[in-house]
């Protein structure tokens, strides 16, 4: 298949440390898929280095990269432009360079959050029924600005520290209420949707503390944690007869526009692809 482009496509994702990404695995899939003559690099780049590595990307003619831990808040101060999503999150997943070398951060995570939902659930609407989203961190902020942008008319958001919770439903105002942690439980009647944002459930980690006995059978429920991909709340959400969605349709989706955004080819998520991934977990 001929190249969609004129010249050789780099990009990558930045973090530290970098070894346990899967997204060289989801984009060069792609481009292979695609016929793109290119290739996706893990870049380990230290904290204290992330603005000299951004600054170098136009040199280095690439195209782009995503962010990872520890610098999608600390990418905000050295970019030259902040689209809104990116802004209202307060994180950068994914840089743009423009045709000058203009540095362009946008962040895809509550994009990729709700395709990975409608993926599961066709018919799943955000405005039908309450949400809710456990913890208060940068993946909450993400997943809010996505819930909010799909029509969420009631957000209840619950953490440990209830100042955190206050903090974040100031900030995006609207549908969001803060919760005390202790209703949680009850809280879940009649929701149709809840998400664990928070690391519990994932290897090494204690399982969430909530129990689903409130929650609709009808609801969707997902962990936005991808190791492992099948965490105590989605094994108990399973067994419950409810929907349950694992982190990796997340990370999957939100690959699909940065991708897109480099190259100007907007990729599919394929069992294929799915299948290749989780081989790696």
């Amino acid at each position: 298949m001929r190249s969609h482009n004129h010249r050789f496509l780099l990009a990558g994702v930045m973090g530290w440390p970098i070894s346990h990404s899967r997204s060289p695995k989801i984009h060069n899939y792609w481009m292979s898929q695609y016929g793109i003559d290119g290739v996706y690099v893990p870049l380990a780049i230290e904290p204290g280095k992330l603005e000299a590595a951004l600054r170098a990307l136009p040199a280095l003619c690439f195209a782009g990269c995503n962010l990872t831990i520890p610098h999608k808040e600390a990418a905000l101060n050295f970019l030259d432009r902040i689209e809104p999503a990116a802004a209202r999150i307060g994180a950068v997943n994914c840089v743009v360079v423009g045709q000058d070398g203009e540095l362009i951060g946008r962040n895809y995570d509550g994009y990729g959050f709700i395709a990975s939902l409608r993926e599961a659930a066709p018919d799943w609407d955000a405005a039908r029924a309450p949400c809710v989203v456990i913890g208060a961190g940068g993946g909450a902020r993400a997943i809010v600005s996505g819930l909010i942008e799909a029509g969420a008319r009631e957000i209840r958001l619950f953490n440990r520290t209830m100042e955190r919770a206050k903090a974040l439903a100031a900030d995006f105002g609207g549908p969001v209420r803060a919760c005390a942690w202790q209703e949680r439980h009850e809280a879940l009647a009649g929701a149709g949707l809840l998400v664990n944002t928070t690391s519990q459930g994932m290897v090494g980690q204690q399982p969430l503390d909530l129990s689903l006995a409130a929650l609709p059978a009808t609801a969707l429920v997902a962990d936005i944690v991808y190791a492992p991909l099948e965490t105590p709340l989605l094994a108990e959400a399973r067994r419950m007869g409810a929907t349950a969605v694992d982190g990796l349709g997340m990370l999957m989706h939100q690959a699909r526009p940065a991708f897109r955004d480099w190259s100007g080819v907007m990729p599919e998520v394929t069992p294929e692809l799915r299948a290749l991934i989780v081989a790696t977990l």
